[in-house]
């Protein structure tokens, strides 16, 4: 198995985490350039009643807390579904160099359909990333199946 897809794994175990604690189906990992996992994040947007707290924003915040600014750039985000638009902005900002994602934006907008807990905002992170003056690398969609299965009858 490669690295990628371990890694990513584990954000989608912790997604899985999220919904077991009340949350929405959504989990981040922060690996760093030798490829140790230095920071995990759910998704708590219910249990913290604020809609900014997803798990790549959560994630964002404890890096930016614990992790020098001229470092971010070696590290990779994992995430179980693409960042949002809102997520990928604070990726950006934040300096992370690389985001590898599980579930696409549209293979969510296909399991949630016009839920109102997840408005779906059609903006690939592909395409917020590209409008920086600086490259963040992308990887994803993959394990789509797998990082699909956390969202099994929750937006029902």
């Amino acid at each position: 198995m490669t690295p990628d897809l371990e890694h990513l794994r584990r954000a989608i175990t912790v997604s899985l985490d999220a919904r077991e604690h009340g949350n929405h189906p959504f989990g981040a990992v922060l690996v760093d350039g030798s490829g140790w996992v230095v920071l995990e994040a759910e998704n708590t947007v219910t249990t913290a009643h604020d809609v900014t707290h997803h798990a790549e924003l959560n994630l964002v915040r404890l890096a930016c807390a614990s992790i020098a600014y001229a470092d971010l750039p070696g590290h990779t985000l994992y995430t179980s579904c693409e960042p949002c638009a809102m997520c990928s902005g604070a990726i950006y900002w934040a300096g992370i160099g690389r985001v590898v994602y599980g579930l696409s934006e549209a293979g969510l907008l296909g399991l949630t359909g016009n839920h109102p807990d997840n408005p779906t905002l059609m903006l690939p992170c592909r395409e917020v990333f590209a409008a920086g003056s600086r490259v963040t690398q992308v990887t994803g969609p993959l394990l789509e199946g797998e990082a699909a299965a956390a969202h099994e009858d929750f937006w029902v």
